[in-house]
């Protein structure tokens, strides 16, 4: 039978993940955790001898669009429905200041 995971245990993973739990988060975590280890546990009973590895669980094909060269839209259009515009730039909003240090 799997190994129980135990309250230092979860306090360790939690450190390592930067992780601030309560008393009672550790305890609901260490339940939790204890149970889906019990639950693969069970999964390891089965036999999975005949059974082929899969990547997906549907047969699935490539669905990309063929990758051909095209013409671009040009500046026009692709600022057509731009809010606001910068003559053949789109004009965003600016984000940082002289105080930002960037």
């Amino acid at each position: 039978m799997a190994e129980k995971i135990d309250e230092p245990q979860v306090r360790k993973v939690a450190k390592l993940a930067r992780l601030e739990l309560t008393d009672a988060e550790v305890q609901e975590f260490t339940g939790q955790l204890s149970a889906i280890l019990e639950y693969v546990e069970k999964m390891n009973e089965l036999d999975t001898g005949n059974v082929e590895p899969l990547a997906h669980c549907l047969p699935i094909s490539n669905v990309f669009r063929k990758d051909c060269v095209k013409e671009s839209l040009g500046t026009e259009k692709t600022l057509a429905n731009a809010p606001q515009r910068d003559g053949e730039f789109f004009k965003v909003p600016k984000i940082l200041d002289d105080s930002s240090g960037a």
